[in-house]
């Protein structure tokens, strides 16, 4: 029988738990955003070395599963530098430079969706390649690239979850706790699906709705 006394005794370890797992979406979310733009428009500079660079990135980040990333960087990366690295630290670039990896491709993709002659008639008009792209073809690509980056934001806040394996006291890492007394995973894995379908139905329904607007706009 479904227990919620279960939920309610503990309910201070689920909210933190939640805390520290949106804290991590959102700050992983923009650091892979920024990360994205640059790994993204270093591939369009034309330069092969910094192209290949920035592929050589992409390809290592995007192929490479994330829970292996968290580990490396946590337990491997100290020892090869010598150097302490706190959970912090760990799940935080972990995060980041793997969202940044699929961000990029979004982004190249989407200043490559825009017509050529937007970036002909721009540089006959003898602007550089940063006015060209931050006045004439980011804006217009962007409109393309909100779903895809809608999308994967989504799917970088259901990767937090990972974090627990190296003891990050997120939502699933809480919930561990609290089995691991309780003897009730029923109760409180059904509370942490519950939780992330409360936070991101609302966000699916706003990329699907991004997507519709976005196709209007086309």
């Amino acid at each position: 029988m479904f227990d919620i006394s279960v939920i309610q005794q503990n309910w201070p370890l689920f909210w933190n738990g939640l805390l520290v797992t949106l804290f991590y979406s959102a700050i992983s979310i923009a650091a892979g955003l920024v990360i994205g733009l640059i790994v993204g428009l270093i591939q369009l500079t034309g330069s092969r070395a910094l192209s290949a660079l920035g592929r050589v990135y992409v390809e290592i980040f995007r192929n490479i599963p994330l829970l292996v990333i968290l580990l490396w960087i946590y337990y491997a990366f100290p020892i090869f530098a010598g150097l302490a690295v706190t959970k912090f630290w760990a799940g935080f670039a972990g995060l980041s430079l793997y969202a940044g990896a699929f961000y990029a491709e979004i982004l190249r993709a989407g200043v490559q969706s825009i017509d050529k002659g937007q970036t002909d008639a721009s540089t006959a008009l003898g602007m550089t390649y940063g006015q060209r792209m931050r006045r004439v073809i980011l804006p217009q690509a962007f409109r393309r690239m909100i779903p895809p980056l809608a999308g994967q934001s989504i799917i970088q806040i259901k990767n937090t979850t990972l974090m627990s394996m190296i003891t990050v006291p997120d939502l699933l890492y809480q919930a561990s706790y609290v089995s691991s007394f309780t003897y009730r995973p029923m109760e409180v894995y059904t509370m942490v699906g519950v939780m992330f379908l409360v936070l991101l139905v609302p966000l699916t329904f706003l990329s699907r709705k991004l997507e519709t607007i976005s196709e209007r706009v086309k």
